[in-house]
């Protein structure tokens, strides 16, 4: 599966890094999870770097936490049975950073 569609990396680029700052309520532009088990990832805001995205969002392995991580990061997940990190094609949602919650 193709991890960035141009329609995606059309809305990264809209988005760079920084550019949520100061906005209680975020759009997830990608939704990023693990087929396996633990490990879910909502980018907010992205910056290209070279053949690389680095990505801001909300990152929820074992507890839920806001930072930063990238694209290459997602890709050298080795998982079993041959499966890798996966791109959900049908969410879409907002999350709210005071409640935790998505809208």
């Amino acid at each position: 599966m193709k991890l960035i569609t141009k329609a995606i990396e059309k809305k990264l680029l809209n988005t760079p890094l920084y550019s949520t700052d100061g906005n209680t309520v975020k759009d997830v532009l990608v939704k990023f999870f693990n087929p396996c088990g633990a490990g879910t990832w909502y980018v907010f805001e992205a910056e290209q770097h070279g053949d690389d995205w680095v990505f801001f969002g909300l990152v929820d392995l074992y507890e839920k936490e806001l930072g930063y991580f990238s694209l290459s990061d997602l890709k050298a997940v080795n998982l079993p049975f041959g499966l890798f990190i996966e791109r959900d094609m049908y969410f879409s949602g907002k999350y709210n950073c005071e409640t935790g919650e998505f809208e």
